[in-house]
């Protein structure tokens, strides 16, 4: 018994599915030795026929092999070379060397596997068979007869070397009729887990949240084959069974592929009247039939349908979701992770749609998949940063809030490294995928909070919760993280304009955390941010500065007239305060009064180093007039105020009355922020306004 001799005390309830074997399954199992005596008969006329040295013997298996390679067998042949490999009659290694080579043309009759089943109990290749019966199983063309003999399937999972087939097996197989087992190993606690959702009451385990895999990618020696007969019949197959493998586009992946699953991959016939997602049309008939729809085996057919995404949104009963989920995480991985090939560019052109049919999904659910997120944690520590970028960072922005206590280990370590060692471009899409990330949260926030603002559900499919304080830590742990990246990002890329928009775009979001979102946190951008704005030579970047240090005034003033109405149940911090009022001070006196470089300053140089720089007035080198991304607008409006000059003195705009037009002019050229930063934070004499000089 080995490793499961600890579940011999425990109770086990072989599934409550009614075993009774109708007279189809008794015709079957009856009629095993009578066809087996035929077959053998027909492949080498007698009994005893010796297999070493016999070059009839190997002539034929060439033979048949080849034809199977190529063209793939038809589901009589099938029938004939599945009963000769897992009967033995010539011994393990001819037997073994059939079973390989049976890759079928279109479908594999569902009454051979039953009488394959049932020679597990005297054959020696059980585990190779149970590969080869998991990868063929959406191309099986029923699953009734398979169903009627669940328990005896059930029987064989006490075995160490067949239980994780079985138990990947049964996952398939298992419908609300099936009942409980128990057990710790990772495959049986996913079969565990779709029980105690069809029948909590049976399954007493406590059943963790997450898990890792619990069917192993094993390597398979049949997809690459199966996909290239498919490939070479697709012309020859009907419609109606299309195979499950087989991509509707260009398509020549060895693994497990997410097209659309074949007629004949439905079960049909159940205990209770079922109705196939494959049939449903319309939105109504899903209302109509939601309690009786049955779910494909190949449940990645689901993203391929508005209505079967519909339905999983609708649906209470959370089998669907965890089938998918399953699928998913073993698509993903077998995809990315186990990949081989290393994710060459032909996996990758097949990779494509899949994720942005997934996309797609999560966006029409608004909200990710619990297997995405486990998959992109692992993908993270061994991504280039090039492969499926746009896709990745997409799947990443979707990620549901992760405890803060996680995030170094699971997000941040493996985005450093890749943010510090990529090119200019990647680092503006991982801003963009935080800055999405960061809106989606607090978007989860601002639906999901409760009215006591004590937990928040995270996801409305799991019953994952946080409390407000663990959701703050894990918002202030993102933009804090975002605030070293992008403060030595911008040094690395000298301050690059493209960079800096997408670091102002998450700066924009935060500074709405309190007023837009409602979450009592308030986080202001760090030095490295702040003074690359201020100085950058496009004015699109000091304005939008200018909107984002509005933001914060407001979201500040509203913050203090609650708590002194004790009405907020945060305080903002005498901290931030302080850094708040300090950045608009220095900005203030930049812009306007041309006290650049003084003591207080944010930024302050020796005045032998300014003596040196040989620029004069370096005080007022940043100032409405001299600072780089609006001394163009100066230039003009010198010469509309002075056409006649042929020398141009921009000093002269610092007078009372030509200052007062220049701010105007200025204000007039589209820069909101900047216009309500000047209204909101200084005061004009009517009429005129005064100069920097004064």
């Amino acid at each position: 018994m080995g490793r499961f001799s600890q579940y011999n005390t425990i109770l086990v309830s072989i599934p409550s599915l009614d075993c009774t074997w109708n007279s189809s399954v008794i015709f079957v199992l009856t009629s095993l030795c009578t066809t087996y005596l035929k077959f053998t008969n027909l492949i080498f006329k007698k009994a005893g026929t010796p297999v070493a040295g016999n070059d009839e013997f190997e002539k034929n298996m060439e033979l048949v092999e080849e034809e199977a390679y190529s063209r793939g067998l038809s589901p009589e042949a099938i029938s004939l070379m599945l009963e000769f490999a897992m009967s033995l009659r010539m011994g393990n290694t001819p037997c073994a060397r059939v079973l390989k080579f049976l890759i079928p043309a279109s479908v594999v009759p569902q009454d051979a596997v039953v009488r394959a089943v049932v020679w597990l109990t005297v054959g020696k290749i059980p585990v190779l068979f149970l590969k080869w019966f998991l990868t063929m199983f959406d191309m099986i063309d029923g699953k009734d007869q398979l169903r009627a003999i669940y328990g005896f399937i059930f029987s064989f999972i006490m075995d160490e070397n067949m239980c994780p087939f079985v138990c990947h097996l049964l996952y398939l197989l298992t419908r609300k009729e099936s009942g409980k087992q128990d057990g710790r190993q990772p495959f049986l606690l996913h079969l565990l887990s779709l029980y105690k959702v069809f029948c909590p009451e049976l399954v007493t385990l406590s059943i963790p949240s997450r898990m890792r895999t619990g069917f192993r990618n094993h390597i398979s020696p049949w997809k690459s084959a199966l996909i290239a007969v498919q490939k070479r019949n697709s012309v020859q197959v009907a419609p109606s069974i299309s195979l499950a493998f087989t991509n509707k586009e260009k398509s020549s992946s060895r693994k497990r592929v997410w097209k659309s699953v074949p007629a004949s991959g439905y079960d049909y016939v159940s205990v209770r009247k079922v109705v196939p997602m494959a049939q449903i049309r319309s939105f109504d008939q899903m209302l109509e039939n939601m309690h009786r729809i049955e779910l494909p085996a190949q449940m990645g057919s689901l993203l391929d349908s508005s209505l079967a995404l519909q339905y999983l949104d609708c649906v209470q009963d959370e089998s669907a979701l965890l089938r998918l989920n399953f699928w998913l995480g073993y698509a993903l991985q077998e995809e990315f992770l186990f990949a081989g090939d290393g994710g060459s560019s032909q996996n990758s052109a097949e990779a494509l749609p899949f994720l942005n049919k997934l996309l797609s999904a999560q966006h029409f659910l608004q909200e990710g998949f619990s297997s995405t997120e486990a998959f992109l944690y692992k993908f993270l520590k061994v991504w280039d940063g090039s492969l499926l970028r746009p896709q990745i960072l997409s799947l990443l922005s979707n990620i549901p809030v992760v405890p803060s206590s996680q995030m170094g280990r699971l997000l941040f370590e493996p985005l450093m490294q890749l943010f510090f060692t990529s090119s200019l471009f990647f680092k503006c899409g991982l801003m963009e995928c935080l800055n999405n990330m960061l809106s989606k949260w607090l978007t989860w926030h601002s639906v999901y909070a409760l009215e006591d603002d004590l937990d928040i559900s995270l996801n409305s499919h799991t019953s994952t919760n946080m409390t407000l304080t663990g959701f703050k830590d894990s918002v202030m742990e993102l933009i804090n993280f975002v605030g070293r990246l992008a403060s030595v990002g911008l040094q690395l890329e000298n301050s690059h304009t493209l960079l800096l928009s997408f670091v102002l775009d998450f700066y924009e979001t935060v500074c709405d955390t309190f007023l837009k979102y409602g979450l009592p946190l308030v986080v202001l951008p760090p030095p490295g941010v702040f003074y690359p704005a201020l100085f950058a030579t496009d004015p699109v970047s000091v304005d939008r500065l200018a909107h984002i240090m509005n933001r914060y005034k407001v979201s500040l003033t509203s913050a203090k007239s609650q708590e002194k109405l004790g009405e907020q149940s945060f305080r903002v911090s005498r901290q931030t305060f302080h850094e708040f009022n300090q950045y608009l001070i220095n900005m203030v006196n930049c812009l306007w009064n041309s006290k650049m470089f003084e003591p207080g300053m944010g930024v302050q140089l020796g005045e032998e180093l300014l003596l040196r720089s040989g620029v004069p007035e370096p005080w007022t080198s940043f100032s409405f007039i001299h600072h780089p991304a609006f001394m163009g607008y100066a230039f003009n409006f010198h010469q509309r105020c002075w056409p006649g000059r042929k020398d141009t003195d921009l000093n002269s705009i610092k007078h009372p009355k030509p200052w007062s037009w220049y701010v105007e002019y200025l204000m007039n050229q589209g820069y909101d922020g900047l216009k309500h930063f000047v209204q909101c934070n200084l005061t004009l004499p009517p009429g005129a306004g005064d100069g920097p000089d004064k």
